[in-house]
């Protein structure tokens, strides 16, 4: 029984680092229909600039929220640099640009960083762990779970209570109504890159919580693996996305606890065979594709 709760905290835990991954796609997704491919290069990103703040010796409970500011600045950057001079093209070319961009940063990261992976010198107390009721749990899988829920009731507070949240949901529904009736479709759509930034950010800081190391190609799973969530949970659905990250972290953990030694090597191939089995019942996802009034 202990061992059952652990795979649950654990399963929680990288669940939610799906979930605040493929919000961040979702975000972006339910303005522009855009998937963003690379949103995993500002996790990295992240990683780099813990590095170097811990390198120039600011300490790390000042580094991590200076990191996620700093992220969400590059995500805007990113935006008005590469995405808003094709934001008219076709989705194709949206898709091509995001490659793109994820390509030249994982270059520049090789180029003038490093290819090796490097030590995020963490708080000790993110290794250490305590007893429970019998069960052994890691601090960081429990701040992972507690940091995702505070952000998720965050979000969808910023999206309901404030004048933003309110235009970037409008905007969600219907985009060109709204510039109509005179939102800034720029300030809209720089928030929305700044807020997937934001998650992105903190993904990564959750993620970095687990292995200690960043390296140039950090980000590329983790962001297919949220791709894979917010199909899985209805492309555009913002709690079809959460939903989706959960359920495949629960997916990927229970087949790591309970598959035999044999059939470990086949892990992903059978996480994938799961998830096509429930596109196959729930086509449009667990949550399901929302209409436009749903998105937000």
């Amino acid at each position: 029984m202990s061992y059952f709760l652990e795979q649950i905290v654990n399963s929680l835990s990288l669940g939610g680092t799906y979930a605040l991954l493929a919000l961040g796609l979702a975000v972006v997704f339910s303005i522009l229909n855009l998937i963003n491919f690379a949103h995993g290069v500002l996790m990295t990103l992240t990683g780099y600039i813990l590095v170097y703040l811990a390198s120039i010796g600011v300490p790390m409970y000042l580094a991590m929220p200076a990191a996620v500011i700093l992220t969400m600045l590059s995500a805007m950057l990113m935006e008005r640099l590469a995405f808003r001079p094709v934001r008219g093209a076709n989705g194709a070319t949206l898709l091509i640009t995001s490659f793109a961009v994820a390509i030249l940063m994982q270059l520049a990261f090789q180029i003038f960083i490093s290819t090796r992976p490097l030590i995020v010198p963490l708080p000790e107390f993110l290794s250490q762990t305590f007893l429970v009721g019998g069960i052994v749990i890691g601090v960081n899988r429990i701040l992972a779970v507690v940091v995702t829920t505070v952000v998720l009731i965050a979000l969808a507070l910023f999206l309901k209570r404030t004048t933003i949240g309110l235009a970037m949901r409008a905007a969600a529904e219907d985009f060109e109504i709204v510039r109509l009736m005179g939102v800034r479709a720029d300030m809209v759509i720089s928030m929305a890159f700044a807020i997937s930034g934001g998650l992105a950010a903190i993904a990564g800081i959750l993620w970095i919580s687990q292995r200690a190391s960043v390296d140039p190609l950090m980000g590329q799973v983790p962001v297919i693996k949220a791709f894979i969530a917010t199909v899985l949970g209805g492309l555009g659905s913002l709690s079809g996305a959460v939903v989706g990250g959960i359920t495949l972290g629960i997916i990927e953990v229970s087949l790591a606890a309970y598959l035999p030694d044999a059939a470990l090597r086949f892990h992903s191939a059978i996480t994938l065979g799961i998830v096509v089995c429930i596109l196959i019942l729930r086509p449009n996802g667990i949550i399901g594709t929302p209409n436009k009034t749903d998105r937000a």
